[in-house]
């Protein structure tokens, strides 16, 4: 049975880029297809009924009719814009970073409904909650283990023995975390390697009740971006606002273009 010509599916668009003079080329994450790309027709005209539904960032529902090469967006709708995300700096950085992970990460029409409740929920998280690193760490951890990237931090990936509470080393290249005894590589500290564990298998709850000092949550970030870097095999190009910002409070892009 050939499949309708037209659909319906709740979805986040991670990102938009222009087409032509007055279209737009969205990538949307959807619960049950995965990311796919559509095309907006005249949403860059200034009475576009379509634009305020299309903004990155943007949970809608869409109708979509099936085109040659890619999809046409016929309807959309707001369901969650997340506004605190579009009024501060912080977190629209931070929003732009998730999205950009799930995009790079995420082949196109694979469906995986555990990525999109990722995402949408982190998205509520970044737009609501005042810990922000912490919603980027438990994020990063999760979207490892759903896309079959689960680093090893129980047993040591050289000699698989179990690992001692002591002071151990992080290894990208082998996936997770080295004893002593088979090093060298980067230092990983015993607290960061119990809270690594903990962004692993509790829940985010859980995760949000831990105090989390500057110098702890530095390790965490540098050792999780290694190891993503690793993974992708390609720059984050997101990375380099967050730096920008934390450093210099500079101002942040408008969402999503590009």
């Amino acid at each position: 049975m050939a499949a309708p010509r037209v659909y319906k599916t709740t979805a986040i668009v991670l990102r938009q880029r222009r087409l032509g003079e007055a279209d737009k080329i969205l990538t949307l994450y959807t619960p049950n297809l995965g990311k796919l790309d559509a095309v907006a027709k005249g949403v860059r005209r200034p009475k576009s009924k379509l634009a305020g539904h299309v903004e990155p960032l943007t949970h809608s529902t869409f109708l979509l009719a099936r085109g040659r090469e890619l999809d046409i967006v016929t309807q959309a709708q707001t369901l969650e814009v997340f506004r605190p995300l579009r009024e501060s700096l912080e977190r629209t950085g931070r929003a732009l970073y998730v999205a950009e992970l799930v995009d790079r990460f995420t082949p196109e029409r694979q469906e995986s409904y555990p990525v999109f409740r990722l995402l949408l929920e982190t998205l509520r998280r970044l737009a609501g909650e005042e810990r922000l690193d912490i919603v980027l760490r438990f994020f990063e951890m999760r979207l490892l283990d759903h896309l079959g990237y689960r680093p090893q931090l129980e047993r040591c990936v050289a000699c698989d023995r179990p690992l001692e509470p002591v002071a151990n080393n992080w290894s990208v290249e082998s996936g997770g975390v080295v004893c002593p005894d088979c090093g060298p590589a980067s230092p990983l500290s015993l607290n960061a390697l119990k809270m690594m564990r903990l962004l692993q298998k509790g829940n985010y709850g859980d995760v949000a009740r831990v105090r989390v000092t500057p110098a702890l949550g530095a390790e965490l970030e540098r050792h999780l971006r290694q190891y993503l870097l690793y993974v992708l095999e390609r720059d984050i190009r997101s990375v380099r606002f967050l730096d920008t910002l934390r450093r210099s409070g500079a101002a942040a892009p408008r969402a999503g273009e590009g």
